[in-house]
């Protein structure tokens, strides 16, 4: 039934093969169950409830990947957008998370109803690879940012903006222990080092009383917390509650970086496993799309932010897998997880923010593929960079970075035909800023 299901003998693979890939990818990303919570709980979501969401997205976008798409391609809530979705549309805009959640549903649904249109491919092709590069590496700074400010390593200065923190601070020096054993055992090429350091990280807190935690019984209230809180009605604006044209807004930014943050991990994958044609197209994309889509809003109505594709499926492709009997295995290893989810809440943030600041670092590796001596790509892909993490908002780097694009490509006269979907992104977020400053 494997044999049929998945192709195997045709992708060169076997079930224990496909198996050790499954188990090798899960270590590298079990991380998410314990670093999205942290993270979305800022909000007052319920930590608990959101532990169970993660795992009930990850592993259910997993078993899509793999019975639809038949990709070794792992997902869960995204890196970046959770913190987005926390500390811009919940902490800075004032959105109630409810109503957050409505929009990622809603984005889910669009996600669906694009990629049958073939827009969502449409848009991929308009926009440059150096700003899909930038836009993933300015995530990167802003993860990393959140993670010194939790680990009171960046703290406010009135004179200066920000400053170090306070180094004699217990759970500061905690945190920076943690980012040496994190490190570490990343260089080691130990598995599920992230996974692996968090927790150790937890373990030294709580023997030397840095870190308490009163265990509760499980109960399903607690589990279910965020579970159909989405408000939908309010996501669409029906009822009038003021919040304008930033929903649409938000929407756009849960669309865009969506797509870009699975295209790159998709080419990146497919090229290491062998799965990309000869002439550079993926196999089977819309299914990819459409498994991508469907776990979305299976995370919204269970309590998370937007789902997407995990580069970190590459260690499971380094073991060998070929197929989406890889993603099967991760799936089900995180609904496994479901079980223990809520223990998440006993991790203090020093020993999250050290993952956070990791996972930033490594999401530079794109940096590589911008030609930064062409001034056309060089600089919108340094306004991209720059502007994310310090205006704390993935929106104004992606605004800054094309409509610089598109105007230097009208200045250097290289615009063509073909760039009117570019010029069209670029023209509404010129409106936006517009409409930004007329609020103000």
């Amino acid at each position: 039934m494997l044999q049929r299901t998945f192709k195997l003998t045709e992708h060169g693979t076997s079930v224990r093969t496909e198996l050790l890939a499954g188990f090798t990818t899960f270590l590298t990303m079990a991380y998410i169950v314990l670093v999205n919570p942290a993270i979305l709980s800022t909000t007052g979501m319920p930590l608990a409830g959101v532990a169970a969401a993660t795992c009930l997205a990850a592993g259910v976008g997993c078993l899509l990947m793999g019975f639809l798409a038949n990709y070794p391609i792992a997902l869960a809530p995204g890196m970046g957008l959770n913190a987005y979705f926390a500390f811009t549309v919940v902490g800075a805009m004032g959105i109630p998370w409810q109503t957050a959640l409505g929009l990622v549903f809603v984005s889910g649904v669009l996600f669906l109803v694009l990629t049958v249109a073939g827009v969502r491919q449409l848009i991929v092709s308009a926009i440059p690879r150096a700003l899909f590069a930038a836009i993933a590496a300015g995530i990167g700074l802003f993860i990393a940012f959140i993670g010194l400010r939790s680990a009171g390593l960046v703290v406010n200065n009135d004179a200066t903006l920000v400053g170090l923190g306070d180094m004699h601070a217990p759970t500061t020096q905690l945190a920076l222990l943690g980012l040496v054993i994190l490190s570490v055992l990343t260089v080691l090429k130990v598995r599920g080092a992230i996974f692996i350091g968090i927790v150790a990280t937890a373990l030294l807190g709580w023997a030397l009383g840095l870190a308490t935690w009163t265990p509760q019984p499980y109960s399903l209230e607690e589990m279910t917390g965020t579970a159909l809180q989405l408000d939908i009605p309010a996501a669409l604006g029906v009822g009038g509650h003021g919040f304008g044209l930033a929903l649409l807004e938000i929407l756009f930014i849960f669309l865009f970086v969506d797509l870009f943050d699975n295209v790159g991990t998709l080419v990146a994958v497919s090229k290491k496993a062998g799965l990309m044609r000869p002439d550079g197209t993926i196999p089977r994309l819309n299914r990819i799309l459409f498994a991508d889509a469907g776990a979305t809003i299976v995370g919204s109505l269970a309590g998370t932010s937007t789902v997407v594709s995990y580069i970190e499926s590459a260690s499971g492709v380094s073991a060998g897998g070929r197929t989406g009997l890889t993603a099967v295995v991760v799936g089900l290893l995180f609904l496994a997880t479901l079980f223990v989810a809520p223990w998440a809440q006993a991790v203090p943030a020093a020993a999250t923010a050290p993952a956070l600041i990791l996972v930033g670092a490594m999401m530079m590796a794109p940096l590589a593929e911008i030609t930064w001596d062409d001034p056309v790509i060089a600089i919108p892909a340094f306004l991209t960079l720059i502007t994310i993490p310090l205006t704390f908002s993935i929106a104004n780097g992606l605004a800054f970075g094309v409509i610089a694009y598109a105007l230097l490509k009208l200045a250097s006269r290289q615009a063509t035909k073909t760039d009117w979907l570019l010029l069209a992104l670029a023209a509404l977020f010129l409106a936006r800023f517009v409409y930004m400053a007329f609020e103000a």
